[in-house]
């Protein structure tokens, strides 16, 4: 029973740990601090369906009513019938046949205070709707709308989204890297045991017959993973060309496999890949020769991580990393959720889906991934720090790839014409702006502007990059800012189309 956590402990927990994507706090008194009044029960009751819906549209949460932002316990003062109401706005308050996968919803008294707590899974068989027929769904601290569209589900996927939820019969704790998890539930929260803290993070639920394991916590920490999952695993093929050929002209040089679960998949196919990273030789900033990677290493780590993160463990293949002499591929089982496209995910709005909630969940609480839906903002932007080309993503029904290039964002002509100037080690944006003066082309304020894709009033920026070039002696000023607000007066023009720079060749 010592094992056994509690509401009351859960819930306590739940404070500790603060708001998050997964858990919401809300007041039940409204007013200023020194005249607090009981809120309405129809707008707490509309907040209860919106959280429980936003969360069961996402990864799953919890809310807690009674509680303020700051994890202050303020209680609920309203009368017993209305505290009913309350309970009652699962269902009263979410869209007519729509039963939410509640976990919990309990009337509890801590510190002498009536507050109310609710909990939903992520919903896995259908898109949840409020009684108004608004369909919401949270990201990060926040609950936003969403269409049903949006988030439809596909039947082919829900066995992919259930799967690490999946209870395991026979499982038990000891089948787990019981040290690793240990230190894990410290970080966590001081002193909480291995079993309080499965239960805590979801990854198990106590019942009659003891400690039920989902596979998400087995995926993650079991210590013999080929029990549980045959190709927990990342498959590594250094491939001699640019293309992989067959048969005779078979041109793999080296073909590896790195094996473990979870946690241990990302720290070992990390090492194994790095590794692999051919490097370069340039000159540095300090008139130094330096070797870098020829691929942004932080780029290809998220990659890797994300793979192995929401690749569809129902699938039974390893994840494939091809190595080419012009790019790489990552390849991981299981095509692109419904809910996401590619151009959502090139176009970089940040556009997230979990198909492993669970996993997501836990390597995210240990800062193992970015907050959802960043990876992929940040490898496009490691790639283009770098001057490399963007990278490509592509999805059919089987699985989703991710391909990085080693070559160069700039033509043959540009690199030419760039060779001038490499005895200031140029950054990016100002090459960006050299390159406007290729074939002797004179140069207004907005060309620049556009080449550092900033407005034309973030002057701030503009006038840092233009001094340096001008301090240089490699862009030349054509006119002074008066005569150009001259001509441009009477050429009836804004005075930033005026040439006003020519980048001065040698």
């Amino acid at each position: 029973m010592e094992y056994i956590l509690l509401l009351a402990d859960k819930v306590r927990n739940t404070l500790i740990l603060g708001e998050s994507h997964f858990r919401e706090f809300k007041s039940a008194l409204e007013g200023r601090p020194d005249n607090k009044k009981p809120r309405t029960i129809k707008s707490i009751c509309a907040d209860i369906a919106e959280g429980l819906v936003s969360f069961a549209n996402a990864d799953g949460g919890a809310i807690l009513i009674g509680v303020e932002d700051d994890g202050t316990i303020t209680g609920i003062p309203h009368p017993e019938n209305e505290i009913q109401i309350m309970l009652n706005s699962t269902h009263t308050h979410v869209y007519k046949d729509h039963q939410l996968p509640l976990n919990n919803a309990n009337k509890l008294v801590l510190d002498d205070k009536i507050i109310l707590y609710f909990s939903v899974n992520k919903g896995t068989s259908m898109i949840y709707q409020i009684s108004d027929g608004r369909c919401v769904r949270r990201r990060d601290k926040s609950t936003i709308p969403a269409s049903v569209d949006q988030i439809q589900f596909e039947r082919q996927e829900i066995k992919s989204r259930e799967y690490d939820s999946q209870f395991i019969d026979g499982a038990i704790v000891t089948d787990l890297d019981v040290r690793l998890l240990q230190g894990i539930a410290d970080q966590y929260i001081k002193g909480l045991s291995i079993e309080r803290y499965l239960q805590q993070i979801g990854l198990a639920e106590y019942a009659q017959n003891g400690l039920r394991l989902k596979r998400a916590a087995l995926l993650l920490f079991a210590t013999d993973i080929d029990r549980w999952h045959p190709r927990s695993q990342v498959r590594f093929l250094k491939v001699k060309g640019n293309t992989l050929e067959a048969g005779e002209k078979y041109n793999v040089i080296s073909d590896d496999i790195v094996k473990g679960n979870i946690l241990e998949l990302v720290i070992k196919s990390w090492e194994h890949l790095r590794s692999m990273l051919a490097y370069k030789t340039q000159f540095g900033i300090n008139a130094q020769f330096e070797q870098k990677y020829i691929y942004p290493e932080d780029a290809v780590r998220e990659a890797l991580l994300n793979a192995i993160a929401h690749r569809d463990y129902s699938i039974t293949n390893a994840i494939e990393v091809f190595i080419f002499d012009d790019r790489m591929e990552i390849k991981n089982p299981g095509a692109l959720l419904s809910t996401l496209t590619i151009q959502n995910l090139n176009s970089l709005e940040g556009s997230h889906e979990s198909r492993n909630s669970l996993i997501a969940r836990v390597l995210r609480e240990n800062n193992l991934m970015r907050e959802l839906g960043e990876g992929m903002k940040r490898i496009f932007s490691l790639m283009q720090e770098q001057e490399l080309a963007k990278p490509e993503l592509y999805s059919n029904g089987l699985w989703f790839r991710v391909t990085l290039s080693n070559k160069t964002i700039f033509t043959a002509k540009q690199l030419g014409y760039l060779q001038q100037f490499d005895k200031y080690n140029l950054t990016k944006n100002q090459k960006q702006i050299i390159l406007l003066g290729l074939d002797d082309k004179e140069i207004s304020s907005n060309d620049i502007f556009k080449a550092l894709n900033i407005s034309n009033t973030e002057t701030e920026k503009f006038t840092q990059e233009v001094t340096v070039l001008r301090n240089y002696g490699v862009l030349e000023e054509l006119m002074t800012s008066q005569k150009a607000y001259n001509l441009a007066k009477k050429l009836k023009k804004n005075k930033k189309d005026i040439p006003r720079y020519k980048v001065k060749t040698f």
